[in-house]
Order: structure tokens, then sequence, then C-alpha cells
């Protein structure tokens, strides 16, 4: 790589060695579309991956994991490294963006139900079951909600993303002994507000 083709994140590193996702993301926010793409290499595998573990949707996940990129691209210079790791920063991001898409689908299906209805050939027995899980869905959301910050997003990131203690260790910045310990309660706690049977 000639002089001429470095970007200026290598040039801040002692030794010239590869720059970490940190100040690829800080290059990012100052324009630098080679740190982008560097960024992009790191980053889209992994982004791809927790969008489709969400959608269950290869063609959906890869314009999902897209708009995530270009979030990214965007907003890299409202990144705050005290709030969390870059990793984790993007990880939120990714898995926002997957939820929006199942919410936006879920709305249009029920634009369908709706219409479907008004239909006179509907069978009786299919509103019913529509309902109820619907409420199933809704009460899930509100026990969600009655967690502590780490434990929802322990909990999301294990059981919606599928990521392993480990990973959500890293993708939160906790220890691995305290996501274990948030999420078993978080699970006790799901359970009693579900009402399940131990």
């Amino acid at each position: 790589m000639g002089a001429r083709d470095r970007s200026p994140v290598d040039e801040d590193r002692p030794g010239g060695g590869p720059p970490g996702l940190e100040e690829l993301l800080q290059a990012v926010g100052r324009g630098d579309r080679t740190a982008f793409e560097r960024l992009y290499e790191a980053l889209a595998p992994r982004v791809f991956g927790l969008v489709l573990r969400v959608l269950r949707d290869r063609a959906h996940s890869e314009e999902v994991a897209q708009e995530v990129l270009v979030e990214v691209w965007r907003g890299a210079a409202r990144y705050e490294p005290g709030k969390g790791s870059v990793m984790a920063w993007v990880m939120t991001i990714a898995h926002r963006r997957a939820i929006d898409r199942v919410r936006s689908a879920q709305s249009g299906l029920d634009r369908e139900e709706r219409a479907a209805r008004l239909e006179p050939h509907r069978p009786f027995d299919e509103v019913p079951e529509l309902v109820v899980g619907r409420l199933e869905r809704e009460r899930l959301r509100r026990c969600l909600d009655g967690l502590t910050g780490l434990q929802r997003e322990s909990v999301t990131f294990a059981y919606y993303g599928g990521y392993s203690y480990r990973e959500v260790s890293e993708l939160v910045q906790a220890p691995l002994g305290t996501v274990k310990t948030r999420m078993r309660d978080g699970l006790i706690r799901l359970r009693d507000c579900l009402g399940v049977d131990r």
C-alpha cells in the first residue's frame, strides 16, 4: 500500500497496525470512505446474521442489513464511546431495525386481517385465533418492558437474536457471570408475569 493509499486512520496508529472499530467509526464520522469500507467488511456479516435471526427471510434481511450500515455511515459522528462498544451500538441499531421491519410486516398483516373481516365468506373460527395471538404478543411485550434494561437486552439478544451467553456478554459489555444471572432473573420474572407453570 503506497503513501497515497493510506487512510488517516492508519497514520494515527502506532506502528501502522490495523485500526480498531472505534477508530474506524471515528474516521467514518469525519467522512472517510476507506474507513467505512473497512468498517463495512468488519460489521456486515454480524449485522446480517442478527437481522436474519429475527426476520428469518434472506432477502428482507439483506435489505435491512444495508439500511443498518447506511444508518451507521450517517450517524457515525453521533457515536458516544462512553455508552458502549461500537459492536454493541451497531447491533442495537440492527436489532431495532429488524424489529421495526417485523412490526411493519405485522401492521400490513393487521390491515389485511381487517379487510378480510369485512368479507362475508371469512370463516368465523379464524377471528378468535388471530385475536388470541395478538393478545399474547402484547402481553409478552408488556412483560419484557417490566424487566431491567440489561435483563431485557440480554434476553432479547439471546432468544430473539440467537446469540450465546458469551456473545451477549460481548454485545452488552458486561461480565459473562453477570449476563447469566440477569438472564436467569429476567426469565424468572417473565415466567411469573406470563403466568407460566414451573
